[in-house]
């Protein structure tokens, strides 16, 4: 999973960083200009948004981000007024909170959400003889643990979570090294290539698929 929190409050950014650390990495803006930068070049499961930003307002962020994008978004706020609530759920916002908050509340409601708009949001994943624990970060085949970290796992966890859908090469390169990133594109050729050879030796390998001059794919349904 991949965050994006748009707070000013340096500290509370932080700190709502690592509320959601336990359920994936996140970025983190702290005006509104640069939140609204960031969440139309990169890709995220899910933005937290302040109202009360300096640049570009949390209202008017996420008025001109509906045009284009429906990533899920969570409002969370100093403001309680019940007009605020209603023009943020308006404009497309899909919870709305209140500071203080609790951290359980935070994460209940962020899960709620993601259960929402992705029926693959689970802890875990299971097919035949491959499982993959999301929390955990482990990944096993026939029962056994196999080692796969940095960002092998991150493309392998983004194909799974994705499975069966095409997932554009660029799409895939600004997921896991960042829009911005100085590393060219033709390295996910290499780390796919990777990820291959290792499913391979377990004779998994026909579950990624490379579909020419488009991108990748996990499928579920692996041809002999």
């Amino acid at each position: 999973m991949k965050f994006l929190v748009i707070e000013d409050n340096e500290t509370l950014n932080h700190s709502i960083v690592e509320i959601l650390a336990p359920m994936g990495k996140s970025d983190s803006a702290y005006d509104g200009e640069e939140g609204f930068f960031m969440a139309g070049t990169k890709s995220y499961d899910l933005i937290v948004l302040d109202l009360m930003l300096p640049k570009m307002s949390g209202l008017e962020l996420l008025k001109q981000l509906r045009k284009t994008n429906n990533c899920p978004l969570l409002i969370l706020t100093a403001l309680d007024d019940v007009h605020k609530k209603i023009e943020g759920l308006k404009l497309g916002a899909d919870d709305y909170m209140t500071k203080p908050f609790e951290r359980d509340e935070l994460l209940a409601r962020v899960e709620a959400i993601l259960r929402r708009h992705n029926n693959n949001f689970k802890t875990n994943y299971v097919c035949d003889n491959i499982e993959l624990d999301f929390a955990g970060k482990m990944f096993k085949i026939n029962g056994k643990y196999v080692k796969v970290s940095g960002k092998m796992y991150d493309i392998l966890e983004y194909l799974i979570r994705n499975r069966n859908i095409i997932i554009p090469k660029e799409q895939l390169f600004n997921r896991i090294w960042g829009f911005d990133s100085d590393t060219i594109i033709t390295v996910t050729e290499v780390y796919i290539s990777n990820l291959r050879k290792l499913l391979a030796k377990y004779g998994e390998s026909n579950h990624l698929k490379t579909v020419k001059n488009v991108g990748y794919m996990w499928s579920e349904f692996p041809e002999d």
